[in-house]
């Protein structure tokens, strides 16, 4: 870590527990210091090439977007675009209220009844974002003696959701199926139920969970395994049913949950379970009960989405040969960890400034996300890069090009 980033960060540790104004002088400070690209104003649609108002000079330029989690292009697919232009028709742009007072309508009804289908489950429970889909089962199923086994790398929303139990909590190291174990065997004697948190494709790295496996420990030890699908749902798996398809264990998962703001291209989530979980969950899950209900354009932004998936499955393999060539190309950068999905995490190579690098690829018209702590642990910054089915070969040639040159540029390294 460099001089400036231990000064930057120091600010940050001695504000917090100083009085608000004190934090935000704090935070204007460390803004002060830096060349951000993180808010950059998006004026076209998310496709593969998107119009930027640059946040340094104003004007307007293109850009090939590698950021987006777009996976499938159903953002600006025409059958979804017409679907939607259909229900805002019909049903208008939003609802008014919680789902179980005036907030449920047919479309939703019928979402449900289809993710249920597509997850392999008895039901499924529609929620106003996977963020909160997260929050909702840590918080109405999860008590004070139970307990909680969870992937070190699980999303923040888990992390925030375990605040809401008096359960246990337990990480386990990333995908390390030998301390799952060993701390399954420990929960037996307990009281209480045993639940199992993990990702399908992780986020941040673009791994595979070894779901398969987790699986057979959950059924042996009679524990309850949880999988957060995000990004592995319309990617993976059966018709793009998701990563426990993919590994053979569909039928594993007690509770599946998902997000619409991947491959869906929207916003939103659901959890898929029993019937009678789901049911229990409408009734108890506070970020269910006390949130407005999703509008119905998004609603139906998914249902097409569904129908396309269905119906255009050369959509998903030219994600996944567009996946298998970028990691190609960009193999001679070195990657956080080998991918396996869309995302590809790449590693920084020595005294390489993400700041300065990421500005280069933005002078370059390549828009990627740097990723930096406290989204990922303090020097495991990188670069995370997301796939489309809709780019082409050209533009994966693109990102390499700009890639190699960043890397060689010694502007891009810390002085």
């Amino acid at each position: 870590m460099t001089s400036k980033q231990n000064k930057l960060r120091e600010l940050g540790k001695q504000a917090v527990q100083q009085s608000l104004p004190a934090r935000m002088q704090a935070f204007r400070c460390m803004l002060n210091e830096r060349t951000l690209t993180y808010k950059r104003t998006l004026l076209s649609a998310a496709d593969r090439e998107v119009t930027v108002q640059d946040p340094f000079t104003g004007a307007l330029r293109n850009m090939l977007m590698f950021a987006s989690n777009n996976y499938l292009g159903l953002a600006t697919h025409p059958h979804v675009v017409q679907r939607v232009k259909e229900t805002i028709d019909r049903y208008g742009c939003g609802m008014g209220g919680p789902p179980l007072l005036n907030g449920y309508n047919r479309l939703i009804a019928e979402l449900e009844e289809r993710l249920a289908a597509f997850k392999s489950q008895e039901a499924a429970l529609v929620f106003s974002s996977g963020f909160a889909a997260n929050l909702g089962i840590a918080g109405a199923l999860c008590r004070s003696n139970d307990l909680i086994l969870y992937d070190e790398k699980s999303h923040a929303s888990l992390y925030d959701g375990l605040q809401l139990t008096g359960a246990k909590g337990i990480p386990y190291l990333h995908n390390n199926i030998t301390q799952l174990t060993a701390l399954l065997e420990e929960a037996k004697p307990k009281q209480g139920t045993v639940f199992v948190c993990t990702e399908g494709v992780f986020s941040m790295d673009g791994d595979l969970a070894p779901l398969d496996q987790i699986a057979r420990l959950c059924k042996q030890d009679g524990a309850m395994l949880v999988v957060d699908d995000a990004h592995g749902t319309g990617v993976l798996g059966e018709e793009g049913s998701g990563t426990a398809s993919y590994l053979q264990c569909a039928h594993e998962a007690d509770i599946t949950m998902g997000t619409f703001s991947k491959a869906f291209a929207t916003c939103g989530g659901f959890v898929a379970a029993s019937a009678g979980l789901v049911e229990y969950l409408r009734y108890h899950a506070r970020s269910y009960v006390f949130s407005a209900s999703l509008p119905p354009p998004v609603v139906a932004t998914v249902l097409a989405g569904l129908e396309v998936i269905h119906a255009e499955p050369w959509l998903r393999k030219q994600l996944q040969q567009n996946a298998a060539y970028a990691i190609q190309k960009l193999a001679p950068f070195g990657f956080c960890v080998p991918p396996q999905a869309a995302i590809i995490a790449l590693k920084l190579p020595e005294q390489m400034s993400l700041e300065k690098a990421a500005f280069l690829f933005h002078q370059k018209g390549i828009f990627v996300n740097p990723i930096e702590y406290p989204a990922v642990p303090p020097g495991g910054e990188r670069f995370r890069i997301s796939i489309m089915a809709t780019h082409t070969r050209e533009d994966i040639d693109r990102l390499a090009t700009a890639t190699e040159e960043v890397w060689n540029d010694p502007s891009a390294y810390h002085s």
